[in-house]
């Protein structure tokens, strides 16, 4: 594989109407794509038995893919730690794929939260997504507990005294809305790098040099692990803008225009979606990023599409 470009040559190719010109002329947009990358997707635990049933639908589509992990997110407040475990162990158990559990520092004491992180460990858990979390109310500030984590590079360190986990954390390409500045965010990222975990997985953005921006921001700040840039294919542009306001995502103006008139015709919104995302992954591609973490809402279509598109097929599995 030849060596990423560095960051002002992919901003550059971005944005070169020549470069366009010649890569809409001289070869189709992803053809020849060797598969050459690595991807983890994410999911929610399920709240009904109805919601179960899609959730290990889109288990089992995706599964062929060999992820690298899933992950399984937590409610906001905590509320769903139960069904977060169930939902982890079961992945583990039975689809036989890596899991990893979120965990956050919401409503539980250091006690409380080692003694999850126990029981993830003996149920054959060695990845967790640590995060700080949210109160749980839009728009409520994050109360620590009082004998808990204060924030993530703490839980971090309280996660590396249980066990030798593998730890993911959030990265914020557009600045966190709790941070004070830019460079604030940073900071704090590089203190949850610092305290032991082992790469950052971005929220989500639409714009290529979005991401590359904030990776070059990473190395100059002394952040050196891997940042995984998180992908959502949007198919309900209400619900990605209520995302966003709460991780800071900005939604172009164009997007609104691009879904205009398909509220009523589900087959071309995912047809729609399919193709921002995908067209979005092949810049970051172009640019040299192997590593795509998948927001999937527990819908395995588009990001097994979108996945094929870059050359990502079912391994066969050996006679």
């Amino acid at each position: 594989m030849s060596a990423p470009l560095s960051a002002p040559a992919k901003i550059a190719d971005c944005l070169d109407p020549e470069h366009e010109v010649r890569t809409a002329r001289d070869t189709p947009l992803f053809s020849g794509l060797p598969g050459d990358i690595a991807v983890s997707f994410e999911f929610f635990p399920p709240k009904s038995e109805k919601m179960e049933e899609k959730l290990w639908e889109a288990v089992q589509q995706l599964a062929p893919l060999s992820p690298e992990f899933v992950s399984v997110t937590y409610g906001a407040g905590g509320s769903t730690r139960e069904r977060t475990h169930n939902t982890v162990t079961r992945l583990i158990r039975e689809a036989g794929i890596p899991a990893a559990a979120h965990l956050t520092c919401v409503d539980a004491s250091r006690a409380e939260t080692q003694k999850i992180a126990e029981a993830y460990w003996e149920a054959g858990v060695r990845h967790i997504v640590a995060l700080r979390g949210d109160a749980g109310e839009p728009g409520a500030p994050f109360i620590p507990h009082a004998d808990g984590y204060a924030n993530a590079a703490e839980l971090v360190r309280g996660l590396k005294e249980v066990a030798d986990f593998e730890i993911s954390v959030a990265a914020y390409p557009e600045t966190h809305p709790d941070a004070d500045c830019p460079q604030a965010d940073l900071d704090n990222l590089k203190r949850k790098i610092d305290a032991g975990a082992s790469r950052g997985i971005s929220q989500f953005f639409f714009a290529p040099e979005t991401f590359f921006n904030f990776t070059e921001k990473c190395r100059a700040a002394g952040i050196d692990a891997p940042m995984v840039p998180g992908i959502l294919p949007v198919t309900n542009v209400a619900q990605a803008r209520k995302f966003a306001g709460q991780c800071g995502a900005v939604i172009p103006d164009w997007m609104d225009g691009l879904f205009e008139g398909l509220d009523e015709r589900p087959g071309a919104r995912q047809l729609v979606a399919a193709t921002i995302a995908a067209e979005l992954c092949r810049r970051l591609y172009a640019g040299g990023v192997r590593q795509f973490h998948f927001y999937t809402l527990n819908r395995a279509e588009l990001a097994y599409a979108i996945c094929h598109l870059l050359g990502r097929r079912p391994l066969e599995k050996s006679a």
